[in-house]
């Protein structure tokens, strides 16, 4: 009995250590961080989106993949791609839905056919093989073409489910996977998985990031967003920022960390000169910089702790579900901040009928003191847009954008992430046109309803709100 006890209790302290060092442990070099600000130059700020016209007719319109695709097409020496989604699989796709994956991967091949001298590289999420329990085409068909893919090495971030990944660091991760042992259903597909497929999900947490850098005709030029050349989400709504300047190669170091902790080599694509030390290019009327992971966090807070009377803060957000972010915004409206806050009703998960949970029990919150909130008008697409927006009384404004949901997942350092943060003085172009979507989304256009108002996905169930807390605190979840 004393041999089972001191097993037990070995057990147990083996069980929680792992579980403290992996929830706070180092992470690699280069992740967690925040670039100076850069002039700017040709800042564009896109979006896809998709609406119904009267005669209940589906449009959706693609500016971002329209534009990576062009990036793609026009490099010269390189091609550095980070997407989280580069799959077809992960719900039912028709007809009407655009094969973004394969025209993403299509390019890239052919691109590198061209120009052999390209350096091209696409760092993703293993999700797209199942955690390598099943084969992903696409990527075979870039390898055949020369065009290396980097599959993150998830082990080495921090663990934002420790009740589960404690437990899997001990037991599983040693067993790798395959796929030739798939016998259980797959849960985005047909091919079966094997159970270490499953288990490897359960750690919940991802490269979450989306960025493309490319040297094109008119220099460097960075793409940040929120989107994914996934077929599945080719009617989702997304935002993007695309830029030229120094801010470019900023973004290109973050790429190359990624690379580095994933395959343990440097990254072997051109270093120019101006990849190793940028430079100001005199004075421009907007400023960018590039934040990662938890930088994103603080980044959000700072834009909305600085919010007060006069003050207006736009977001635009896929999940909202941040305690610090959720204070922060009840801060600000009491300070007499004008807020809007347009979110997804978490109601369309691929084909699949969610709960709401967690934009309608923040919206609770919200809504009880006075922060005006609507509702992304969804047809089975997600409102997938993760935006902040401030602009000050005397026109200045700030703006960030990228690939993260306002989530302790996505800004507290266990997901990969990417935003990029704009200052921008009065009568910039790319404020006026984020202004005009999110304004166009909010009073809705004519013949296209963009939102509906609070009422119509209100939940007041005491439940679901501290089923919600539960899950944001533990880690429990999928946001």
């Amino acid at each position: 009995m004393r041999r089972g006890r001191a097993f037990l209790f070995v057990l147990v302290a083996v069980y929680l250590s792992t579980a403290a060092y992996h929830l706070y442990k180092p992470l690699p070099e280069g992740l967690d961080a925040v670039t100076p600000y850069r002039p700017a130059e040709a800042v564009e700020f896109l979006t896809d989106s998709t609406w119904m016209d009267p005669h209940g007719q589906r449009h959706t319109d693609h500016e971002i993949f329209d534009a990576v695709l062009e990036m793609v097409a026009q490099a010269e020496s390189l091609i550095v791609a980070d997407f989280f989604l580069v799959n077809r699989f992960a719900g039912a796709v028709d007809d009407t839905h655009r094969p973004l994956s394969t025209q993403f991967v299509d390019g890239l091949a052919e691109r590198h056919a061209e120009r052999p001298e390209i350096a091209a590289l696409l760092i993703t999420d293993p999700f797209n093989s199942l955690y390598n329990g099943v084969e992903q085409p696409l990527f075979s068909r870039l390898e055949a073409h020369g065009v290396p893919v980097i599959e993150t090495d998830l082990r080495a971030l921090r663990d934002p489910n420790p009740l589960w990944s404690a437990a899997w660091r001990i037991c599983c991760q040693w067993f790798g996977n395959s796929p030739e042992d798939g016998w259980l259903p797959n849960p985005v597909g047909d091919t079966p998985v094997s159970l270490r497929t499953y288990l490897a999900l359960l750690n919940f947490k991802a490269n979450h990031r989306k960025t493309l850098i490319a040297d094109g005709p008119e220099g460097w030029t960075g793409l940040v967003t929120s989107g994914n050349p996934h077929d599945a989400s080719s009617r989702h709504h997304n935002i993007a920022v695309r830029f030229r300047g120094d801010a470019v190669i900023d973004l290109l170091h973050t790429e190359r960390a990624v690379a580095a902790f994933s395959n343990g080599l440097p990254v072997a694509f051109p270093d120019p000169a101006a990849a190793n030390e940028p430079h100001e290019a005199g004075d421009s009327s907007v400023r960018i910089r590039i934040l990662t992971e938890s930088r994103i966090r603080d980044a959000a807070l700072e834009m909305i702790d600085g919010a007060g009377q006069g003050d207006r803060l736009d977001l635009w957000m896929f999940y909202l579900s941040h305690r610090a972010i959720v204070k922060s915004l009840l801060a600000a409206q009491q300070r007499g901040a004008e807020l809007r806050v347009l979110l997804d009703p978490n109601r369309d998960a691929f084909g699949l009928e969610k709960r709401g949970i967690p934009n309608r029990q923040v919206a609770l919150e919200l809504n009880a003191a006075g922060v005006p909130v609507r509702w992304c008008n969804t047809t089975g697409e997600q409102c997938h847009a993760k935006m902040l927006l401030h602009r000050a009384p005397n026109g200045e404004a700030t703006l960030l954008a990228g690939s993260a949901n306002f989530t302790r997942r996505n800004l507290d350092n266990f997901n990969l992430e990417t935003s990029v943060q704009l200052q921008a003085d009065p009568g910039a172009r790319v404020i006026a046109d984020a202004v005009g979507v999110f304004d166009a989304r909010w009073y809705n256009e004519q013949d296209r309803m963009h939102s509906l108002p609070y009422e119509e996905y209100a939940d007041d169930s005491r439940l679901r709100y501290w089923r919600y807390r539960l899950m944001e605190a533990t880690g429990l979840s999928s946001f």
